[in-house]
């Protein structure tokens, strides 16, 4: 058959370890063969983004807001021991915070559902989908480290000169600082992103935050949240029969863990860090989970909700086989691709992107799987493939669907 033809690029964000393997090998078998890929490339692989200062993060969310749609494959946000290990020049920032900042928007994430792999949460029935905000909290702190006995103080500047502040603490001793900020254009634009794709989906959405707590930081959240809501969104969601509701973070979470899902669960930005995990992890694996960044104007960032399989990577390194599951990988790469082409208006490359999600989940439901999905499988006698099998199993069936 005749490749697909694409009009305008694509940014491509390579990465780190296994998932960087994982991306090469989804090209080679499952994309070039069928499409004749047109992207502009950025190594965000953390030797590269050492070589740049980091500059190169920057450069692949700026090519973002020019062309529109990107695909990330996942990065290492390093610590001490990958300060040490890649010699770094110093510890950067996460590239995710750093894109997700500039780009600003919603983090939508999804489990992706297969007969045979069943919730470990017995109540569950439907998917949970997880919207995250995607500026600002601890992604965006500056932090310090108190060397001994003073007064901290939080100071906000007026552009007039003006002081106010606030104290945090009289230290008697040594401790640590870190401020966080948000900004209220960024929440109106996480508020209405997910009252947006609530209607759009015909889900509830939830929202929650600790505003007993944080009677001011977080309680800005909930205000924003429902003065949008009250003003803009009350008859659209009456009309369309779903619901809004707000309550604390601790309470959300023993509501999802009872409740059958099929709602949007909306959380600031570190809870919906954590709380993404714990649902992708839930209802089966890390590796079966779709993540898009979705901007207020306009931009579409795909991703895999996971990261780069460090240890899956050493034993590749060592010539040993390994079992890395690559389906949310692919996904990154479909939804990309299908947003392209809806942007484009090209029918085919919407077409191949749906193909290629439908044989990922045709070759599990046909009993070929990586390890994680094999040991956790209902399905009787189910073929464990190493990575480059299961890959060549999905191809398979990509040519057996096309």
């Amino acid at each position: 058959m005749e490749k697909i033809k694409m009009t305008t690029p694509l940014v491509e964000m390579d990465g780190d370890e296994m998932t960087r393997v994982l991306w090469q090998l989804i090209k080679d078998e499952l994309l070039s063969p069928f499409v004749e890929l047109n992207t502009e490339y950025y190594d965000l692989g953390l030797v590269h983004r050492n070589e740049t200062n980091d500059q190169v993060t920057v450069d692949s969310a700026e090519a973002t807001k020019k062309y529109g749609v990107a695909v990330k494959c996942a990065t290492i946000t390093p610590n001490a021991a990958r300060v040490k290990e890649y010699d770094l020049k110093e510890m950067y920032k996460s590239p995710n915070g750093t894109i997700r900042a500039m780009l600003d928007g919603t983090v939508f994430r999804a489990p992706i559902i297969v007969k045979g792999i069943e919730p470990y949460v017995k109540t569950w029935k439907k998917p949970i989908t997880i919207a995250r905000h995607a500026y600002g909290d601890v992604y965006k702190a500056s932090e310090m480290k108190v060397p001994g006995a003073g007064k901290a103080e939080l100071v906000y500047t007026a552009e007039d000169g003006t002081e106010t502040r606030e104290l945090i603490h009289n230290f008697k001793g040594a401790g640590i600082l870190q401020g966080m900020h948000n900004l209220n254009d960024s929440i109106e634009s996480f508020a209405r992103s997910c009252f947006n794709f609530a209607l759009e989906t015909k889900q509830d959405l939830w929202f929650a935050t600790k505003d007993t707590i944080s009677k001011k930081y977080d309680h800005s959240f909930k205000d924003i949240f429902q003065e949008i809501y009250d003003n803009e969104y009350a008859d659209r969601f009456a009309e369309a029969g779903i619901t809004y509701f707000y309550t604390l973070i601790d309470d959300a979470v023993a509501r999802v863990i009872r409740s059958e899902g099929g709602y949007i669960w909306a959380c600031k930005n570190y809870d919906g860090d954590v709380m993404s995990d714990m649902v992708a992890t839930a209802f089966g694996s890390l590796s079966m989970m779709t993540s898009v960044l979705v901007s207020p104007n306009g931009y579409y960032e795909y991703e895999a909700a996971h990261g780069t399989v460090q240890r899956h990577y050493y034993k590749h390194l060592k010539g040993e086989e390994t079992s890395t599951n690559p389906i949310a990988t692919i996904f990154a790469w479909t939804g990309a691709l299908r947003k392209r082409g809806e942007l484009d208006g090209i029918a085919d490359l919407c077409a191949f992107a749906d193909k290629l999600e439908e044989a990922c989940i045709k070759t599990v439901e046909n009993g070929e799987m990586t390890k994680d999905l094999a040991l956790i499988t209902t399905l009787e006698n189910p073929k464990t493939l190493n990575t480059q099998q299961f890959i060549k199993a999905v191809r398979a069936t990509l040519e057996g669907l096309l």
